[in-house]
């Protein structure tokens, strides 16, 4: 649970660097690239380091399935989503893949549903929606890709259960980023790249592959490989109260009120969760 917490407060992160990048003039595609090529390299630097070897065969082969058709479509997703509506509402529409990974669980993994994992992730939920709060206007693509966004990212997760099963996350998160910086590296090569027009810019990228992606993507595995993908995936709403704790500190966002409400139901959920676990 301790991996699934470090791994959402990292990835909540990356809002606060990715607002960086984007002031400096970098593009979407060639960030997504900069991001996962960055990762990929020191991961493998990782692998080398501790003489772990790649996957082999279907492993190796849904692996990169996970980072080429799974991880870097879902991005691609929820980046596109955010030109056509609010990033509270794509926030807000991501955040359904809990539920999402809840049916997916037990129609394809067998794991049990109890009344603490419903109430926790109904808890998680709606603090989600009160802690992102107001989604305003949006056009039906940006809701659509939202939704994409969400639903694969569920698929991705469930699927990665069963890998995990079989490697190591060291193995799946290098091969995941590797696959995706392909993807986004070809798809770069065809548009131009648009590089950061700062040494500002350049540190988020640095921030966001190495905070964002690396620590984030590694602990996310080692969690989702202990507790589950209907845990894993609960507790992982912790991600919104960090971004919001950090706007505020950094950019001197304002959180209102029904904000805070909505954190402390996420957080009630985890303690919900923690608690349950140890009683098993």
């Amino acid at each position: 649970m301790i991996y699934i917490l470090i791994s959402g407060a990292s990835f909540g992160a990356m809002a606060i660097f990715v607002r960086a990048a984007y002031a400096s003039g970098i593009d979407t595609t060639t960030l997504l690239f900069l991001r996962f090529a960055i990762a990929a390299v020191c991961l493998g630097v990782v692998m080398v380091a501790r003489r772990v070897p790649l996957p082999r065969g279907r492993y190796f082969v849904a692996a990169i399935l996970m980072g080429a058709a799974g991880y870097a479509l879902q991005s691609f997703c929820f980046f596109s989503a955010l030109h056509y509506a609010s990033a509270g509402l794509v926030a807000l529409l991501l955040y359904l893949y809990p539920a999402i990974v809840t049916v997916l669980a037990a129609l394809f993994l067998n794991e049990k549903m109890t009344r603490i994992k419903l109430i926790a992730l109904s808890l998680a939920l709606t603090g989600s929606v009160l802690t992102i709060g107001p989604a305003g206007d949006a056009k039906p693509l940006g809701i659509l890709l939202g939704v994409a966004a969400a639903v694969i990212y569920a698929i991705y997760i469930t699927v990665g259960t069963r890998v995990l099963k079989q490697i190591s996350p060291l193995q799946s998160a290098t091969v995941v980023a590797a696959s995706a910086a392909v993807v986004f590296g070809m798809v770069t090569m065809v548009k131009g790249a648009v590089l950061p027009a700062s040494t500002q810019g350049w540190g988020a990228v640095v921030a966001i592959a190495l905070i964002s992606t690396v620590v984030a993507v590694l602990t996310f595995f080692a969690g989702l490989e202990r507790i589950g993908p209907v845990n894993a995936s609960t507790l992982s709403t912790v991600e919104p109260i960090v971004t919001l704790v950090l706007a505020w500190l950094f950019l001197g966002e304002q959180i209102a009120p029904i904000r805070f409400i909505g954190g402390a139901m996420i957080l009630s959920a985890v303690v919900l969760l923690a608690r349950s676990r140890r009683a098993l």
